[in-house]
């Protein structure tokens, strides 16, 4: 199986090491105090955005697809510093593939497989190693993977399933114009810095008419220290889901589990609208899906809010010339 390199032949990777633990995937019962503990105030019990069911402490809540998230700047880290996805590939591949991940194997994989259903080109921007890349392959279409980690290249390569591998960045894929159609980007936009080059580079690479389809963590209601209430203060009490600061682009890295840093970019959703637009993409329809069964059987905190989505998809088509 092919690795390709930025200008369409083969690279032999070079032999690394993650060097990350496997992680421990357990929910923990636990709290994450968003705002700074005042007495009788609304304290929320915990928090929005994605990732996986990692080990919840005091002070941490329901993250990025569902694990525990400190959303806090890290001095001697930044978001474009490529080491972090390489140290972290093998937290990713443990807890989010191969049915480790209920929001994944309940959701994620069969909206993917049902929107590039019938597509003869794929392109899979920010790939990881390629778990939905292989499900496009498995349902006939030519399927190009690309991600920026070798890492993850690497992984992929080994558990094969009949993707071509590209280690690109989406700011610049090396392929032809109209070279797809359809390109599927799923949890990978919130981590680009440069977000309307790679919206660019996705339509450049469309043919007209091809479908891209566009997987968010939920712009509005997965916001940075968004989560829920439980207001004790009104008589009778209320409890209702809290906004973040939706309005402004915040970049963080994220201590998503005990030392797995991950870098995240939040933006409001007509960032990305607008940019789709610009870039002569058109949105046919949206999808919010609650969030499924199995995720809430894993983090129980959630099903007071099993009403609040925390996906949000994106299925647009690149205007006719």
């Amino acid at each position: 199986m092919p690795v390709l390199n930025q200008r369409g032949g083969t690279t032999p990777a070079p032999a690394t090491d993650s060097g990350c633990s496997h992680p421990d995937f357990r929910w923990q019962k636990g709290q994450r105090l968003l705002l700074p503990p005042i007495l009788g105030a609304p304290t929320p019990i915990f928090g929005g955005r994605k990732w996986g069911l990692g080990g919840a402490t005091q002070n941490e809540g329901i993250g990025r697809w569902g694990g525990a998230s400190r959303q806090r700047r890290v001095g001697a880290m930044n978001v474009d510093d490529p080491d972090l996805w390489e140290q972290n590939a093998t937290w990713w591949q443990d807890g989010f593939t191969d049915g480790a991940d209920p929001e994944y194997v309940e959701q994620i994989v069969p909206i993917a497989a049902e929107l590039l259903s019938g597509a003869r080109r794929v392109l899979d921007v920010g790939a990881g190693e390629g778990q939905l890349a292989r499900i496009a392959a498995a349902q006939g279409s030519h399927v190009v993977a690309s991600d920026v980690t070798w890492n993850q290249i690497l992984e992929a390569k080994q558990r094969g399933g009949g993707p071509a591998f590209v280690r690109n960045g989406a700011a610049q894929l090396p392929f032809a114009d109209a070279s797809f159609d359809a390109v599927l980007a799923c949890l990978v936009f919130e981590h680009i810095s440069d977000v309307d080059d790679a919206i660019n580079e996705v339509a450049r690479v469309l043919e007209p008419g091809g479908r891209f389809v566009f997987m968010l963590n939920h712009p509005l209601l997965q916001t940075p220290n968004s989560g829920w209430i439980d207001d004790q203060i009104l008589d009778p009490p209320e409890q209702y889901w809290r906004i973040g600061d939706y309005l402004i682009e915040a970049e963080t890295i994220e201590e998503v589990q005990k030392d797995v840093f991950i870098p995240f970019i939040h933006r409001p959703l007509s960032r990305y609208v607008n940019a789709m637009a610009e870039a002569g993409m058109l949105i046919q329809r949206m999808i919010e899906p609650a969030p499924p069964s199995g995720f809430l059987e894993r983090a129980t905190e959630y099903e007071a809010a099993a009403t609040i989505p925390r996906l949000l998809v994106l299925d647009a088509v690149k205007a006719s010339a």
